[in-house]
Formats: structure tokens, sequence, C-alpha cells
């Protein structure tokens, strides 16, 4: 089978540019699951309800998210109610919603699990006694983790340590697409970060000239999203559905 991971939607430029290209790229590579990052999918940061919607609306099975996804009130119950929406599963239980969710494909299931990293991150729970427990409870071959995470060395370190265990890993966070996409000797398809869905010529999605302020002048601004051309980067996993190993990467970028 053939599942799409998507790189951080950023913003409303951002979901109406996946929302261009998705539907077709879904029928020109026979997709069957598709994945996206959505923590930054409201203007500003966070998602909201209506953010969501749009997203599944446009062709995503699979919502993950990170360090922003509480941001917004106004998404708790969207959380807690919607199975395919998840949040990093090292968040305290008491946080609204679910780490991580098993899809249902008709003649079979695929589990996408959420965690987020420790270093440079928020002090949450071991992703490592997470995901622990979350594999003793998942009945499936076809497993994919997005892992948040700001540390190249913490990603591939996970990886390393999941491999043969899980399907796929693919890092989301920096924003950057790296090229180091690879099926590690396990059987475990892996990239260090998938990348972004939003504005080109932008620092991370937001204005230069506004990201240069903060850095230049240290002191507070308030960020907007840039416009213009945008890019959707995103990575597709071949898994062999009996044994749950990856069998082909493909790194995408559109623009």
């Amino acid at each position: 089978m053939k599942i799409l991971a998507i790189g951080d939607i950023v913003g409303s430029i951002g979901c109406r540019y996946l929302r261009e290209q998705l539907p077709a790229l879904k029928k020109r590579e026979g997709i069957d699951l598709v994945i996206a990052n959505g923590e930054n999918s409201a203007d500003g940061n966070g998602f909201t309800p209506s953010s969501a919607e749009y997203i599944f609306s446009s062709g995503v099975d699979v919502i993950t998210g990170g360090n922003h996804t509480f941001r917004r009130r106004e998404s708790y119950d969207t959380l807690e109610n919607c199975p395919s929406l998840i949040r990093p599963a090292n968040y305290p239980s008491t946080a609204p919603g679910r780490g991580y969710t098993v899809y249902d494909l008709g003649s079979r299931q695929a589990a996408v699990i959420n965690l987020m990293g420790c270093m440079f991150m928020e002090a949450l729970d071991d992703p490592y006694a997470v995901i622990e427990r979350i594999l003793r409870e998942i009945d499936t071959p076809i497993i994919l983790l997005d892992f948040h995470a700001e540390a190249t060395a913490e990603k591939l370190a996970l990886a390393y340590y999941l491999d043969g265990r899980i399907s796929a890993m693919f890092g989301t966070h920096t924003h950057v697409q790296t090229s180091d996409e690879r099926i590690l000797p396990g059987g475990t398809g892996y990239i260090t970060d998938v990348g972004m869905t939003g504005p080109y010529e932008s620092v991370l999605g937001v204005k230069p000239e506004l990201s240069i302020r903060k850095f230049k002048d240290k002191l507070p601004v308030r960020f907007e999203l840039a416009d213009g051309r945008c890019r959707m980067d995103c990575i597709l996993f071949t898994i062999d559905e009996k044994t749950g190993r990856t069998t082909a990467v493909k790194r995408m970028e559109f623009s």
C-alpha cells in the first residue's frame, strides 16, 4: 500500500495550496492513506475546527500535531471528538485528544502515532516509554509515526530504536525538507523532516522581514504569514501489507 506524509501545513495559504495539489497527486500515485501535520494550519499558529475540516475535506485522512496543538481552546472539543485528529502521545493523559489512531482501510488497518521530542522542546513524557506502551496496544503490522522534534540526532536515534518494529517514521517541526530519505536495515522507512506546505519565499512560513527583525533586534515581533508562491513537501512510503515493512521511499516537492 502507498502512504503519503505531508509536511507542516502553514496557515490558510498552506491549506489552499494543499487543496490545489493533493487530489491529483492521490489519483496519479494511487495513494491509499494521507497523513498531514496540521498544528500550524490556522493563521498565526495552532489549528481551528474549521482549518481541520478544510484539511480533511481536501483529501487528508489523518491530521497530526505538535507543540502548537493546544494554542487555541476552540480546538479542544475537536481533539476529543475526532479520532483521525491526533496530538503527541507523550502529553499528559489530562490533555485533550489521543496520541494515536488506527485507521480502517477496509481489508486492512494502519496505525498512525504522534510523538514529540524532548531536545529543545517542552518537557514531556519519555517518548521511548510511551511508544513501547502504544506498540503493545496496536494489532496491525502497518504503523506510521510522526515524530515532531527539533534535533536531528533525536529523530535518527528513535528511528533506529524502532527499526523493524514500525513501518515508517517521518519527522516534522523544522519546516525544512531533508534529503536523507531511506529504508533502515530492519525495513523501516525514514526521513528526518518531511518539510512544509506553505509560502516558499518565507522563513518557515513567516514574512522574512519580520523574522529578520526578531533575530536582529531581539525584541518581540508579531509574526505574519508570507504570501505568494507556495510549495508542498511530502514523502511517499510504499509498504508491504503483510510484513509492514517499507519497500520504497519517494521524496517529493511541489511548487
